[in-house]
């Protein structure tokens, strides 16, 4: 009987997904047993039933038999073994969504879709009441748009992530053999076993090709290394994938035409905060290579549309305008004179390579007639691919235009001739230094910098009232002004070139001021990105400034700086010309790193509470629209977790149809490198967003909610930074027990991980902060607090029993609670106090590493009591049974990964300066953000 029909006669769901774990983990000890020896592949299979049966069995016995097994392993032995179970991380996730492709199919077969799709999104609505038409016109006026940004600790290389590619269409086509021998009991699958052999053989080659691929780079990461990995998912995803969400939704809505709201967005390239590899030349190799892949795309189709739309004017008729195009063609080919399509097709190819010779330099690769008559827009492009499509439509070729035309039309909508929109940030500071040697410069203000705020509006209005530029011609300035100023030119000359939607959004990091807004909107008017000045009646802005809210401290401030910004005069004015949308940022990271995830998250809601307040009356007086964007990262620390809850969950008034999200680090990969699960992702936000703007789920809180919140803040908050920032020793502790130095040293990205030269938690980066406790499994920025809040809030009441009852009604009631202790139960499922007190191991200080682990161990405690009690479920992930089978098959093959990291760091950092014992404390960095995923 097939493995297939041997699981469907189980009824065991997860068969499959053990079956292909097991081939791909066999295949892959096959390679080793044949590349490295018996002895290697006996040492791995030995270690691998050790940890597996203390991780399934809690056999102590095993426990000790491994960790003694580990610590003689000569450092040769130990590299080998990391290898092993890196990879196997790397196949066991490629398994893994598969297997979840595969049961999202089987529930929909069975009539059974699932959350977060927009089958169950459009369901929903239509038991409300809402009609298609209310739904398409609500999707007129929105905007969705995840931004893909680069990362310190991406840890992914690119050949690496096509080979996986490779394995997972292996195993898409595996699956398909075997199901052909399921409905089929004939002569005809004779074949069927041969065929699975070649498949296996394939499997083979690729699993062979990752073994003998390094893993690691020896060249510190570029900004365009970031540039090419960034764009390889567009390649891979988002240009064939976008076009068939936009095709699914138009047919859930009857045929009702659906406006292009959702836009890709993208940090690689003008991102310079903290990053100063990050120039006007990166920005504009940025615009230029994602202009490319999208030409050749478009290239690519309009070549496949010519050899399909092969039609003789003899048979068939096409529309004076389809002729029109046809004529104008440079195409004289006698075989083609009576195939206007072809003909027409041919004069687009040619306009396109023109295109792509012009913006970028590129040759098409393909060429009928010369490249010639380059579009000047991306709408007579479309203009073109339009009428092709209109006359098909008026003579009998709907079939035709929807396999490959309206596809290629919706790309071109959504990607035009810049593919994703690139934003621009940069820290607040930085611009004050600019200002401040160009007012002096111009001797208009000797320090700049040393003006109150008030003083600093003044004169930037003034200024700003002033068609005068501040630049004197001839004069010398530094070369951080000079290159500051070139980042804002090339912004210009970009969006003449590529369009307007090439770069519209100026983010300024730690925004903390009124005149941080003003010095931005005064550098666009140096280089005429503003056109006239304030108080112009006619003037308007390019860029949407975007503040960057993100310690406590700045998201408290938020609405009250929004609403002093907005009270100068002319600002709302001039807002409302370019557009009337303004973009705010909230930032996850510093945030969490200032006061833990709890305080966190409440000063983020209660900020937005705030300023969706202050937009709806400017919304009255001006017409102006908040649109947030959330800079989430991949841990829950950093504002990681499922998409369509966080957005169900925003408060209410927040969403609207607007929004924006960073997607970042191994969250990219996960999310978007297989195409099938990188369109459902998609699908997801564009889901939320409908439910979250037109069923509006999210009731305002009740007053006991908001206070009791509150309370929880400021109890999580003094216990996280009790023990971060006031407890003698912390620091050691971090920069010791988990391995932050190791991830320092590897090529994974561009951007320093530190903003100084310290080893002060405050001028730590947040991702770098997160990823290194992922790395140690105690994952403490997802949790730290809690579990003291909980404990001090049961106590600050009369009756206990009334107050836990308060949250848990809270937890029941309440999306932003829920959502946020749901985050929490899984960060606690992905922890192990176990691991984690091995790599405490690593403080030589033994009283220190006792105090500060006793410390983080009794509140993990508090914390899983306190979730245990409000929640009322004891095992973690008991509502997430997907994430909990997926833990249960991934950690017993991570483990082994942590007890050798461990050992190899504490070698490295007593002395043994070996290249390869460095090499493979970063190939087990690799394999546990692999293994644990959402980790940075």
């Amino acid at each position: 009987m097939p493995a297939r029909a041997a699981a469907a006669r189980h009824n065991d769901k997860d068969l499959p997904l053990l079956e292909d774990i097991r081939l791909l983990g066999r295949i892959l000890g096959d390679i080793i047993r044949e590349q490295e020896g018996e002895a290697v592949f006996a040492l791995i299979e030995q270690v691998r039933q050790l940890s597996v049966a203390f991780r399934r069995d809690h056999d102590h016995a095993a426990d000790k038999a491994l960790k003694k097994l580990l610590k003689d392993l000569s450092t040769d032995q130990t590299v080998s073994v990391i290898r092993a179970f890196t990879y196997f991380s790397h196949l066991a996730n490629l398994a893994e969504d598969r297997h979840h492709i595969r049961r999202r199919a089987v529930h929909e077969r069975a009539g059974n879709t699932q959350e977060g799709s927009i089958e169950v999104a459009l369901s929903r609505l239509r038991w409300a009441g809402i009609t298609p038409d209310e739904i398409a016109q609500t999707l007129a006026s929105a905007y969705v748009s995840p931004v893909l940004t680069a990362h310190p600790t991406e840890v992914q290389r690119q050949s690496i992530l096509q080979a996986e590619h490779d394995i997972a269409q292996l195993l898409v086509e595996r699956d398909d053999m075997l199901a052909r021998a399921q409905l089929f009991n004939s002569a005809r699958d004779a074949l069927t076993p041969r065929q699975l052999a070649a498949n296996e053989a394939q499997l083979r080659a690729r699993v062979a090709q990752l073994w003998q691929t390094r893993l690691l780079r020896y060249s510190k990461l570029t900004v365009a290394d970031e540039i090419e990995n960034a764009l390889s998912y567009y390649e891979a995803t988002f240009l064939r994938e976008v076009p068939k969400l936009y095709a699914a939704l138009e047919e859930a809505l009857d045929g009702r035409a659906v406006h292009s709201f959702l836009r890709m967005g993208q940090w690689i390239g003008g991102d310079r905060d903290g990053n100063p590899n990050v120039t006007a030349q990166t920005l504009e190799l940025a615009l230029r290579r994602q202009s490319e892949v999208a030409l050749r795309h478009y290239l690519t189709e309009v070549n496949y549309l010519g050899a399909e739309l092969s039609m003789s004017a003899r048979l068939v008729q096409v529309s004076p305008a389809m002729q029109a195009l046809a004529n104008a063609s440079p195409d004289t080919n006698l075989h083609r004179q009576d195939e206007p399509y072809r003909r027409a097709l041919t004069g687009v190819y040619a306009r396109l390579a023109a295109t792509l010779e012009q913006l970028t330099g590129g040759k098409a690769a393909r060429h009928a007639v010369p490249p010639q008559n380059a579009y000047a827009s991306v709408q007579e492009f479309l203009a073109d691919l339009q009428t092709i499509h209109d006359s098909l439509l008026q003579h009998h070729g709907e079939a035709l235009a929807a396999q490959r035309l309206n596809p290629l039309i919706r790309a071109v909508q959504v990607f035009g001739f810049h593919l994703a929109t690139v934003d621009l940030r940069q820290s607040s500071d930085q611009h004050e230094a600019v200002l401040a040697e160009l007012l002096a410069t111009a001797r208009m203000e000797p320090d700049y910098a040393q003006l109150d705020e008030a003083a600093k509006c003044a004169l930037l209005q003034r200024l700003l009232e002033d068609a005068r530029p501040l630049r004197v011609v001839g004069a010398s300035y530094s070369d951080f002004t000079r290159s500051e100023m070139a980042i804002f030119e090339t912004a210009r000359q970009m969006r003449e070139r590529y369009g307007a939607q090439a770069i519209i959004h100026y983010i300024i990091s730690h925004t903390e001021t009124v005149s941080d807004l003003l010095e931005v909107l005064l550098l666009q008017k140096e280089v005429g990105l503003m056109h006239g000045t304030l108080g112009d009646a006619q003037a308007t802005v390019d860029l949407i400034v975007v503040p960057l809210f993100e310690t406590i401290g700045d998201l408290r401030a938020a609405a009250d700086i929004m609403r002093r910004y907005y009270a100068i005069p002319g600002v709302a004015a001039l807002l409302q010309r370019s557009g009337s949308v303004q973009d705010i940022m909230l930032g996850y990271s510093d945030s969490n790193k200032d006061g833990g995830i709890f305080t966190s998250n409440w000063e983020l809601y209660q900020a937005e509470l705030a300023l969706v307040e202050l937009f709806d009356t400017l919304g009255v007086q001006h017409g102006i629209r908040l649109r947030m964007f959330h800079g989430r990262g991949g841990t829950v620390g950093r504002g990681g977790g499922p998409s369509y809850q966080a957005i169900l969950a925003q408060p209410p008034g927040t969403v609207r149809g607007q929004i924006r999200l960073t997607e970042q680090g191994e969250v990219i990969a996960s999310k978007y490198a297989n195409p099938e699960i990188g369109r459902r992702n998609l699908e997801t936000l564009v889901a939320a967003t409908l439910e979250a703007t037109l069923l509006q789920p999210t009731k305002p809180a009740s007053k006991a909610f908001l206070q009791a919140a509150e309370q929880l803040s400021q109890a999580s908050m003094a216990a996280y930074r009790k023990l971060v920032y006031e407890t003698p020793g912390f620091a050691d502790y971090f920069f010791s027990a988990t391995p932050i130095r190791e991830i320092a040293e590897l090529n994974i990205g561009s951007r320093p991980a530190s903003r100084k030269a310290t080893q002060a938690i405050e001028d730590l980066r947040a991702i770098p902060w997160g990823f290194s406790w992922g790395q140690c499994r105690l994952t403490l920025p997802g949790w730290y607090g809690f579990g003291a809040a909980v404990e001090a809030f049961l106590s600050s009441g009369e009756d206990p029993k009334r107050q836990l009852a308060l949250l848990q009604k809270m937890y029941r009631q309440w999306p932003f609670f829920k959502t946020l202790l749901s985050n929490m139960d899984m960060v606690l499922a992905k922890s192990d106090l176990a691991l984690a007190s091995r790599y405490s191991e690593l403080v030589q200080d033994k009283r220190l590493r006792k105090k500060i682990f006793s410390l983080i161990e009794a509140e993990w405690l508090r914390t899983v009591d306190a979730l245990n009690r409000i929640t009322g479920e004891t095992d973690r992930l008991a509502s997430n049974p997907a994430l909990a089978r997926s833990i249960r098959h991934r950690f017993p093959y991570i483990d082994p990964l942590h007890h050798l990291q461990v050992e190899l760091v504490r070698r490295w950092r007593d002395g043994h300066a070996e290249e390869r014992l460095k090499n493979g404390i970063h190939i087990s960095i690799n394999g546990i953000a692999a293994g644990v995923r959402n980790t940075g």
